[in-house]
């Protein structure tokens, strides 16, 4: 069994059972309380943080924001050379998923539904939701605007707020669907288009901004953990044993990309320059220079395994996952 210290991220999905906790709560409350504030840990400061396990990273602005197991949450303000933790945050659960709708706020989310929201560029965060007793693992979390936004994660699990994380509640991302499929990732096209990776193939699209939601099938069968929407209007999403899929069509069909790599793809982000880096485990980093449609594989020697990436400057990018933060240089 892979253990949850693998750094692709969705894996630690299969570690949780289902259990569901109120459909509706208010910033830092429990329903198995009687709706009373709970008492809750923050996560400690560590020398270690950078080296710990980190899973997904953020722009905001010019600051950048990293988190991972602990409820750590990391900060750089010089694009990536030294990081510090985020004074305070409320939360040592593993946090798997961050997003920013402007500079300054943000969100996060992490295992036992954990939600977490930031007014101050990431220096410090106010619990928005979790579950006390439950362990589902939330993924992923997309904000139309200020105050609407969606999160996802385990066994279909879906929460949505339309009053800027106020309040949550629970929803079913497809009526009348029997599916339980783990919803990996959120991201966007440049249409506003916005997609859900999930298992078996499927990826789910929603037109009007997270509001309806339709499966679609790629043709591939297993677990697709990320996504990307690029600059020229074209959508790849990525997964297990190096598939990466591209569509050309707002998602309508899917051809599959050659890698040459059997390693899962995790995340990844495309460069100023239009590049594309994808990064996975055992040292596993895809490079494309043609908008998606091939890639060439430049494994680390060091077979590291990491979640996903960022770009810096010029060949200069950051990988983020098992031994926390690395430098990386496309050139080499």
């Amino acid at each position: 069994m892979i253990k949850v210290r693998s750094t692709i991220r969705i894996f630690a999905a299969v570690f949780f059972t289902f259990a569901l906790s109120a459909n509706i709560v208010t910033p830092a409350m429990a329903d198995d309380h009687g709706g009373k504030p709970q008492a809750f840990e923050y996560a400690v400061a560590s020398d270690m943080a950078a080296q710990a396990l980190l899973l997904d990273v953020a722009r905001a602005g010019p600051r950048l924001v990293a988190v991972g197991e602990f409820g750590h949450v990391l900060l750089s303000d010089d694009n990536g050379e030294n990081w510090r933790q985020a004074a305070s945050v409320p939360t040592r659960n593993t946090l798997v998923g961050v997003t920013f709708i402007d500079n300054q706020t943000g969100y996060a989310v992490g295992h036992s539904a954990t939600i977490l929201k930031t007014s101050d560029g990431g220096d410090s965060w106010t619990l928005q939701y979790n579950e006390k007793q439950g362990e589902t693992p939330l993924f992923a979390v997309y904000f139309a605007d200020a105050q609407n936004g969606i999160a996802v994660g385990g066994f279909s699990y879906t929460f949505e707020t339309n009053n800027g994380g106020e309040t949550w509640a629970q929803r079913d991302l497809v009526e009348d669907s029997y599916d339980d499929f783990h919803l990996n990732d959120l991201f966007t096209d440049t249409k506003g288009n916005v997609y859900i990776p999930a298992e078996f193939g499927t990826v789910y699209k929603s037109r009007d901004r997270g509001q309806n939601w339709q499966a679609i099938e790629t043709g591939y069968d297993g677990s697709f953990w990320g996504g990307l929407g690029l600059s020229n209007g074209e959508v790849l999403v990525f997964g297990m044993r190096g598939n990466v899929w591209r569509s050309s069509d707002d998602g309508n069909s899917w051809k599959r990309v050659e890698t040459g790599t059997d390693q899962s793809v995790s995340g990844g982000a495309q460069l100023e320059d239009g590049r594309i880096v994808l990064a996975g485990l055992s040292g596993t980093v895809l490079v494309s220079n043609d908008g998606g449609k091939s890639f060439i594989n430049q494994p680390r020697p060091d077979r590291l395994s990491f979640a996903t990436a960022i770009g810096r400057t010029g060949d200069e990018i950051i990988l983020l996952g098992d031994p926390g933060i690395k430098a990386h240089n496309l050139a080499q």
